[in-house]
């Protein structure tokens, strides 16, 4: 069950993630899972929250930050790329 969890705190991350970034018409709805995942990865790494098993308020913005750091290493890479 922690895992359904996870995924669907992840996926909401990482779409609240790509609305602030403006990449949400791009990636679907497993693309923001991804994000959100990667972003709360970054996030524990970057501020020391340690991995459990509580999602709290604080969790779940550290994770959406992370998201956004994550989107925007993503649009510097795709800076110089033909859209």
């Amino acid at each position: 069950m922690n895992i359904i969890v996870w995924l669907v705190v992840g996926g909401v991350a990482g779409w609240l993630a790509s609305l602030v970034m403006a990449r949400d018409g791009q990636q679907g709805i497993l693309l923001n899972v991804v994000v959100g995942i990667v972003g709360a990865v970054i996030a524990g790494w970057l501020f020391g929250a340690g991995i459990n098993d509580a999602i709290t308020v604080m969790t779940f913005v550290y994770s959406v930050i992370g998201a956004i750091i994550l989107l925007a290493i993503i649009n510097l890479i795709n800076r110089g790329r033909v859209r």
